[in-house]
């Protein structure tokens, strides 16, 4: 099953997300195939201000237990997260 992940940073938190990142790309490259596509959200100016994941998982509660495992998570970087189960109907490479 799919989802999409949006994690939106609590406000003025740009260093701790910069001082967690390191750790949070390596969990992010050891995930393997969950993660489909990630990347950073960006404000109108260009600064990154959230998460925005594609994530493989067998279900709810196995994505949830894989979400707390992320160091933005356990850095508490997240204000809000909103998550949605999704259909992919096609893809193209990047």
């Amino acid at each position: 099953m799919y989802f999409a992940v949006s994690c939106y940073d609590k406000e003025n938190s740009l260093d701790l997300r910069m001082a967690t990142r390191e750790k949070h790309l390596a969990f992010a490259a050891d995930a393997g195939a969950r993660i489909i596509i990630g990347g950073a959200l960006l404000s109108a100016d260009d600064k990154m201000i959230g998460s925005h994941l594609i994530v493989e998982a067998d279900d709810r509660a196995a994505l949830d237990g894989f979400l707390a495992s992320d160091p933005y998570a356990i850095a508490g970087l997240f204000e809000k997260m909103t998550v949605k189960p999704m259909k992919i109907a096609f893809s193209n490479p990047i």
